[in-house]
């Protein structure tokens, strides 16, 4: 799943069953509740059978991600590769994109290209590459203490989300 999902100017439904062309109206609607999309399809004007727009422009990228994540669900692969899955996704949408893969990806090989590091902070591998090489391999906590890259990259990506915190209680 790339970073620019891809939506079809058809239905929201039948963008899910490109997954499996046999699927049921039933189990699509499995896959969109899994991936958590079904709340907002089924609030749309005419809900799974709304048109996606051209490239899905008429839904929000984490809405196009989700149902990208729904689809990916019908095609039972034992390989998902995921590529900046929440780079387009606001913090909700995030959260909720990162609960669907949890779902998708169980009994599976999970492969994730991600700059958030949020993205693969759990994952019970990381490779960290720079200009082409491996420099890391580890968990979160391996990486930390051992590799200087990654903890750089994490102190920066925990000072955003600080520097985000702090403008918003400014604000309030």
């Amino acid at each position: 799943m790339a970073q620019d999902n891809f939506l079809f100017d058809m239905s929201i439904r039948d963008n899910i069953r490109i997954g499996s062309k046999d699927a049921t109206d039933d189990e699509i609607e499995a896959a969109a509740k899994a991936a958590n999309c079904h709340d907002f399809i089924v609030g749309l004007p005419q809900g799974y059978n709304t048109l996606a727009g051209d490239a899905g422009d008429r839904l929000s990228g984490g809405e196009r991600q989700r149902i990208t994540i729904a689809r990916a669900m019908l095609k039972k692969a034992s390989v998902v590769i995921l590529d900046e899955a929440t780079a387009y996704a606001d913090p909700e949408s995030e959260s909720l994109i990162q609960q669907a893969i949890g779902k998708l990806i169980r009994g599976k090989t999970l492969v994730v290209v991600a700059h958030r590091l949020s993205t693969i902070c759990g994952a019970t591998q990381i490779l960290v590459v720079e200009g082409g090489e491996i420099v890391g391999r580890g968990i979160q906590d391996e990486l930390l203490s051992s590799c200087p890259l990654y903890r750089t990259m994490w102190e920066e990506h925990i000072g955003a989300i600080d520097r985000v915190v702090e403008g918003v209680k400014q604000y309030a």
